[in-house]
């Protein structure tokens, strides 16, 4: 029986795919979330041949379904390194160092056309109709870290048609978050410089991903055959206070302009995993990054803040463009 609700009530899950667009039948992680929707498109074609009169059409025909949203879910760190897999097509699980029960999980560019899909899950407990939507792909990936709010991610994500399920029976598991003053930021001329880096405080950071997905869609089918990821880009933006030119004004003005190794690194201190111990950690390294921009707004009654926009590039001497480890308890990314 339907009845009337809030969005609370609703979850979302997901699950790696065994099979490209099959769907598996229960969810790996459900995922708090504090905005969602996964909302069924279509595209008709009109018959708006003359047939004598005046009015533009005398019907419509189904020409395609898929279904697309978005989803704003924290930084968590069980269910953070499938979301990658999806994300970035690569990922490679190892025990982490002097550890036996943590788990480090690399998340890198699949350098292929089809990155791995999942399965997408809505419990619609208002309705009593759940649905699952193979196929899944995340197509852009905001992150965003930003003072007094939990790191957060923006996904935008495509998939099949819902198929109608039995009632699912959500648990969204205990996982660790991710607060801004757990974030250290640093940049240097190389990687293996950026440990010897000096930290700089930042008030926001933000890192944009893009897939550049596009619908494979063929003759012969009303849904697409698949989701096909082109070029791959990464660019984000970052804000300090101003209080000197060597942050970051000197190396964005400097001529010839040098490539910056960027490393971000979220680590929650307040929880011990393993025996060492360790800790739940998010390692950002972009391994070849351009800024792009700098600017310095200046407020009479205000403190003068600085605002810094940067392309990441592919660097053919580290073989990759950048690389996110996540370390957690979980023996593998799904």
């Amino acid at each position: 029986m339907s009845q009337k609700g809030i969005g609370r009530r609703f979850s979302i899950g997901i699950a790696k795919e065994v099979t490209r667009g099959t769907a598996i039948s229960s969810a790996n992680h459900w995922l708090p979330f504090s905005d969602a929707s996964l909302d069924e498109k279509y595209e008709n074609v009109s018959q708006d041949e003359a047939y004598g009169i005046i009015e533009d059409s005398v019907g419509q025909f189904r020409t395609k379904n898929w279904a697309e949203g978005t989803l704003k879910v924290p930084l968590t760190d069980l269910s953070l390194p499938l979301i990658l897999y999806a994300m970035f097509g690569a990922s490679a699980d190892s025990t982490h160092s002097g550890e036996t029960v943590v788990y480090d999980h690399k998340a890198t560019v699949g350098e292929t056309a089809q990155h791995q899909s999942l399965t997408l899950f809505i419990h619609d407990p208002l309705s009593g109709v759940d649905y699952s939507h193979a196929l899944g792909v995340i197509h852009k990936m905001d992150l965003d870290v930003e003072l007094k709010k939990f790191a957060e991610l923006s996904l935008s994500v495509k998939a099949l048609k819902g198929v109608a399920q039995s009632s699912f029976s959500p648990s969204i598991a205990a996982e660790n978050r991710f607060l801004p003053q757990y974030m250290t930021f640093k940049y240097a001329t190389s990687v293996s410089g950026i440990s010897g880096a000096t930290a700089i405080a930042l008030k926001s950071f933000k890192l944009s991903v893009d897939a550049n997905i596009e619908d494979d869609d063929v003759l012969g089918s009303i849904a697409p055959i698949d989701y096909l990821n082109k070029e791959f880009k990464v660019s984000g933006s970052l804000e300090a206070i101003w209080q000197n030119e060597s942050d970051f004004k000197t190396v964005a003005l400097a001529t010839p302009n040098v490539p910056q190794a960027l490393s971000v690194v979220l680590q929650n201190t307040d929880v011990s995993i393993g025996t060492v111990p360790s800790h739940p950690t998010v390692n950002i390294t972009l391994d070849q990054v351009y800024f792009t921009a700098i600017s310095r707004p200046i407020k009479i009654k205000d403190l003068v803040y600085q605002t810094i926009k940067f392309t990441a590039t592919y660097s053919t001497a580290n073989s990759e463009m950048l690389n996110i480890v996540t370390t957690n308890t979980a023996a593998t990314s799904a």
